[in-house]
């Protein structure tokens, strides 16, 4: 999930959470473990708690800072590591603006900040917006120098885009554990060339950025990123015509930001799509209202629980250290008048 995009840097406005319905009820399979991968084996073992903290640099050059439960001043993945948070998801957009909310990301700002997360013992998921700045379930914008292409010209930039991305990660030693190759995906990616509604021109342009990322990193899972689980014919739309495209991924990943009652069955439709095809899983998106801080911190257990009983692979928790005024947003974790976690942040130690 991702914010849109605000007229100024200051504010910036997360789009509604996502309003869960009822989940799909049928027999659920059982999911292809992680194990069988070849991913890292820091990365396969056991459930992974992570956290996306994309902002960081830039709050950080803006000198914001964050305080530990006891009120010290800490480095941020020193206190992450605390909670147990063993991943970082960072984005990378192709040709950011310098808006400190809505651009920076760019592949050597990532390298850089994913050092950091590597020497604190984390691993890396990589998020590939395949745009300039925000793209998510309604919005596939490509960048704009791939605007007017066609899809023999966008298939080349593509696979050259990838190809380089990943190896300013592999020449940083920071290669990703995972890789989303495209952000909540429901509709396609850089449309209109790659609409979900043209599987094959989609398909193709998905299995470029594949091929390329297990060019330069053999070993990292790749995955497919979805949003709103619960509406169950949209995941069958996306990856019934995926599939039969000849798409290539190694997991199934998903957004969901809906209350601790509709976890459970948000959970199973996850469980069920992705068995369906064979791949593991996991939430790469989750969050909640800051203010409503004990009910969040009850879905936040409420979604690891329902993950690990399912056997998804693990949970991230999108944007947890983000105060205010560095955004308007309002689905961070942290209280921005004493700089330290909110009850929240506790979801991760009680499940």
């Amino acid at each position: 999930m991702s914010p849109t995009p605000a007229p100024t840097s200051a504010r910036i406005t997360r789009r509604t959470l996502l309003k869960a319905t009822t989940a799909t009820a049928g027999a659920i399979a059982s999911a292809t473990a992680l194990a069988e991968l070849e991913t890292p084996a820091h990365a396969a073992a056991g459930f992974v708690k992570g956290v996306d903290i994309s902002w960081v640099p830039q709050m950080e050059a803006r000198g914001y800072s964050w305080k530990n439960a006891s009120g010290q001043t800490q480095d941020l993945p020193t206190i992450l590591k605390g909670y147990g948070i063993t991943a970082v998801r960072l984005r990378t957009f192709v040709n950011p603006s310098a808006d400190p909310a809505n651009g920076h990301c760019g592949i050597n700002e990532v390298a850089a900040f994913a050092k950091r997360v590597k020497a604190a013992g984390m691993s890396i998921m990589l998020d590939y917006m395949f745009g300039d700045t925000w793209n998510s379930v309604g919005v596939q914008n490509p960048p704009a120098a791939w605007r007017s292409m066609g899809y023999g010209q966008m298939l080349t930039v593509m696979s050259g885009y990838v190809n380089q991305t990943m190896t300013v990660m592999k020449n940083n030693d920071v290669l990703p554990a995972w890789v989303q190759i495209g952000n909540e995906i429901n509709s396609g990616i850089c449309r209109p060339v790659g609409s979900v509604s043209n599987p094959a021109q989609m398909t193709g342009l998905l299995n470029a950025a594949y091929t390329q990322v297990k060019a330069v990193s053999p070993h990292s899972a790749v995955c497919i990123h979805l949003a709103q689980p619960q509406k169950y014919d949209v995941m069958t739309t996306f990856f019934s015509r995926f599939a039969a495209a000849g798409g290539k991924w190694d997991m199934s990943v998903f957004s969901s930001y809906g209350s601790a009652d509709l976890a459970a069955g948000i959970v199973g439709n996850m469980k069920k799509i992705s068995a369906a095809y064979g791949k593991p899983f996991l939430q790469s998106e989750f969050g909640g209202r800051v203010d409503r801080a004990s009910a969040t911190r009850a879905s936040l257990v409420a979604y690891t629980k329902a993950l690990k009983a399912n056997g998804g692979q693990g949970i991230f928790y999108w944007e947890p250290e983000c105060m205010s005024p560095f955004t308007g947003y309002n689905m961070g974790a942290w209280d921005s008048s004493s700089k330290r976690p909110t009850t929240i942040m506790d979801g991760f130690t009680q499940a």
